[in-house]
């Protein structure tokens, strides 16, 4: 179990990118979501002992994270937004330069290590090929092999889908599910289909606050019957904006889809929707912006 309590986080220049920020994250998949600039990166990086917090307090299984962070990092894989590797390098000699920074001092041990995680995260078959040549999601499985080596018991993924195909987020994310059971994963991101198809346990983080937390299913069991729908012209949507509480717009066909949270029907032309996931997390930002800073 990891406890983060009331922790606050304040840069030189004076921006508060975490604001009292409190968090239980059971063992399995739990989903961090925001929108950039939220202060999710600041938060990860706090957990990951790369940077100590202003004030509050961040436990793992007992270890005081902020205190003694050379324990952590014993039992942490960390795999950041900025994964930078050594293009020229082969995969499994890099593996293998990263188990001897971690620890593997053992040659027959990181044998044993680095042969394990290619094969776990498929790309053995690519093993001696240098990490220029991989893709977006090679790099990142990659770099998840790199985050497992040491069995670790804590693992963060800063936005770990962004820019990968759906192939290869698909492939991402059946790896992440299947190392879930024993461990406590941080998937941090702003992707909401990310956290709805895996974690059971999420948060949305905004202006550094924690605005909502919970399972998905129930968060989104809390908007059935408020969301609504109605396509408009989008010289109206100013007035919609101003009518309706208005959670989130697209483009269709030359027209703006509205969705608007409301108790009862909004008016003339709306429809309802199955509320999922997504308007949970529009609605959340949404409430955000209009409470006090």
């Amino acid at each position: 179990m990891l406890s983060i309590k009331n922790l606050v986080h304040v840069y030189g220049n004076g921006t508060k990118a975490l604001d009292d920020v409190s968090l239980e994250v059971p063992t399995g998949m739990f989903g961090l979501l925001g929108p950039n600039g939220a202060g999710k990166s600041t938060l990860m990086r706090s957990i990951a002992t790369l940077q100590t917090p202003t004030s509050g307090s961040i436990d793992f299984d007992g270890i005081d994270v902020i205190k003694d962070p050379d324990l952590l990092r014993r039992t942490l894989g960390y795999l950041p937004q900025d994964f930078g590797v050594y293009p020229r390098v082969s995969a499994y000699d890099m593996l293998d330069h990263m188990a001897v920074l971690k620890g593997v001092a053992s040659g027959k041990d990181r044998k044993a290590t680095v042969e394990s995680l290619l094969q776990q995260v498929n790309l053995w078959p690519v093993r001696n090929k240098a990490l220029a040549g991989f893709s977006g999601g090679m790099r990142q499985r990659f770099g998840i092999a790199q985050a497992l080596i040491g069995n670790p018991k804590l693992i963060i993924v800063d936005e770990p889908t962004a820019g990968l195909d759906p192939e290869e987020r698909n492939r991402f994310l059946n790896l992440l599910a299947e190392i879930a059971d024993n461990v406590v994963i941080i998937l941090s991101t702003h992707i909401v289909e990310d956290v709805a198809d895996l974690c059971p346990r999420m948060a949305v983080l905004a202006g550094g606050k924690i605005q909502r937390q919970g399972a998905p299913l129930e968060l989104i069991r809390e908007m059935e019957g408020r969301v609504w729908r109605k396509t408009i012209d989008k010289e109206a949507l100013k007035e919609a904006r101003d009518r309706y509480d208005v959670i989130s717009t697209r483009l269709f066909a030359g027209k703006t889809v509205i969705h608007v949270l409301s108790d009862r029907r909004p008016g003339e032309g709306f429809e309802p929707v199955a509320g999922g996931l997504e308007d949970v997390y529009f609605a959340t930002l949404t409430a955000s912006r209009k409470v006090p800073a």
